[in-house]
């Protein structure tokens, strides 16, 4: 019992610490508003877009637009809705974009990172990837964001696409 009772405040002093709302519904507040993203897209150009997130549904679920504004693949459309299910005690997301994407994440927190990462799926070629959507370093006025995917089940990760979110005032 004293084991279980040094853990349990153990915990709830790190999450304090690292300021992580205590109600798991509110894991993923901090990216409610409107942001600019840059990444790097080589040869020294830089992509831009912007993604305005909202809460809808009696502040139940979040809304995402994201869009693609200068760089190779401007044009690009994505939305997304996540929501919290008290039930599962569990995040959920679901994104699709202009181009057929389609992704269905489950949520997750490690530390101060969120993440949205989805099952294992195999492809075409017979291999099988996780693919996951990694929030970093977040403050009130900026973030970054991280597509990674892995081919051993989450066991090593490869870094696909960093985004460096600022939020517009």
């Amino acid at each position: 019992m004293k084991y279980i009772l040094t853990l349990f405040l153990f915990i709830t002093h790190f999450c304090h610490a690292q300021s992580l709302p205590n109600d798991s519904s509110a894991y993923f507040d901090f990216w409610v508003g409107k942001w600019e993203a840059t990444w790097d897209e080589g040869d020294g150009k830089v992509g831009k877009g912007t993604n305005h997130i909202e809460k809808t549904l009696d502040g139940k679920v979040i809304r995402e637009n994201f869009i693609i504004v200068e760089g190779r693949n401007k044009g690009f459309k994505g939305t997304s809705i996540s929501v919290f299910n008290s039930r599962r005690q569990s995040w959920h997301q679901a994104w699709a974009d202009n181009q057929g994407g389609y992704f269905d994440f489950i949520g997750e927190v490690d530390g101060d990172k969120r993440i949205f990462k989805t099952r294992v799926f195999d492809r075409p070629d017979g291999s099988q990837v996780v693919q996951r959507m990694v929030f970093n370093d977040i403050t009130k006025e900026a973030m970054t964001w991280d597509w990674e995917s892995s081919k051993d089940g989450g066991e090593t990760w490869k870094l696909n696409w960093r985004i460096n979110y600022k939020r517009v005032k």
